[in-house]
């Protein structure tokens, strides 16, 4: 309280300590990621003011809910997310409430809309880009948040979780490599997302490891879509010199290759190896099984959901930005180019 009765505020701890309010935040959620001395003073601010904080978010007001948040669910890989979350949820007794805001302004504000109406624990973005404005609102709100695989840069204040793309964009491409492969196509994923650049920079790095030079012609846009992998597929088998070798940054659009293949009469892998990005269970039904890098993508759900139910319970967690281990799984789509494509 303050010296006319009313209850102090975070914005006024934070003011007087001369820090951030996602500062005081942190110390009051028993983060890690504040500093010896910036952590004593705010708690002795804390303990002067007698601030306590709200129980909404505590104890025996929790709701039960996990909200769960997606820009799209139009692939295989989001319910392997969901998945992972899914199984935390269910073991803590607690919900989850599954949205798609398409990357709408129009969405994102009725989804803020709705969790106003029912509350929730804790929110879980997947491959977004975290705005102010919704940050700001779920930080009124008292709600936790973690981002899986954001899409760009992620305030300080929020916990983010993902897997080595670079590493697996590189051991890829190294095993193509490996295999005596020189001309190796790329469809990348989209351009706006960290996970995308950083498998496209493991691609490169691997082909120039390998003594040769990279071929910005052999490089594709995609969007993780089926579609981008066809059409980029035939882009670069209709070269004149076609590449001996296509890495794609998903599993769904490495099928997309092999029917771009099929299309112009290449066999997998006689005639065209094909590493995709995911291990998602579409892959080991591809004919042939695909070759690919496995992203744990039930782990990185189920880290995400216990982080954000940590998080709703005033637990500090370990580490606010976690990368989980990519791993090369080789099947039967790859193998060394046929001699008369050398």
């Amino acid at each position: 309280m303050t010296g006319d009765g009313k209850r102090v505020t975070i914005a006024a701890i934070a003011h007087e300590a001369g820090v951030s309010v996602p500062t005081v935040s942190r110390v009051l959620n028993g983060r890690a990621d504040v500093a010896p001395q910036t952590r004593e003073l705010v708690e002795q601010l804390l303990k002067q003011h007698g601030y306590r904080r709200r129980a909404s978010r505590q104890q025996n007001s929790r709701s039960g809910l996990i909200d769960l948040v997606f820009n799209d669910l139009d692939s295989p890989w989001a319910l392997e997310l969901i998945r992972g979350v899914e199984d935390v949820a269910h073991a803590a007794g607690v919900g989850t409430v599954v949205s798609a805001v398409h990357r709408r302004s129009a969405a994102t504000r009725q989804w803020l809309q709705n969790l106003r109406a029912r509350a929730c624990d804790g929110v879980i973005f997947v491959t977004s880009d975290l705005t102010g404005t919704v940050h700001a609102e779920l930080h009124r709100l008292n709600i936790p948040v973690v981002v899986v695989d954001p899409a760009g840069g992620v305030d300080l204040d929020v916990p983010t979780i993902g897997a080595t793309n670079w590493a697996g964009g590189r051991s890829a491409t190294e095993h193509l490599t490996s295999l005596g492969h020189r001309r190796i196509g790329l469809v990348a994923g989209p351009s706006h997302m960290l996970c995308s650049r950083a498998r496209l920079d493991g691609y490169r790095a691997a082909v120039e490891a390998a003594g040769a030079d990279v071929d910005d012609a052999l490089i594709r846009p995609g969007d993780f879509l089926y579609e981008s992998g066809f059409a980029g597929g035939l882009a670069l088998l209709d070269r004149p010199n076609p590449p001996t070798a296509i890495f794609a940054s998903s599993d769904t659009m490495a099928l997309g290759v092999y029917e771009a293949a099929r299309r112009r009469g290449l066999r997998v892998p006689d005639d065209l190896s094909v590493v995709g990005f995911d291990d998602l269970p579409e892959s080991r039904w591809a004919s042939p099984p695909m070759t690919t890098v496995r992203q744990p993508l039930p782990e990185m759900g189920a880290l995400a959901a216990r982080t954000v139910l940590r998080l709703a319970q005033g637990q500090p967690i370990d580490t606010p930005r976690v990368e989980l281990a990519t791993e090369l799984v080789v099947r039967d789509s790859t193998t060394g180019p046929a001699p008369d494509r050398v």
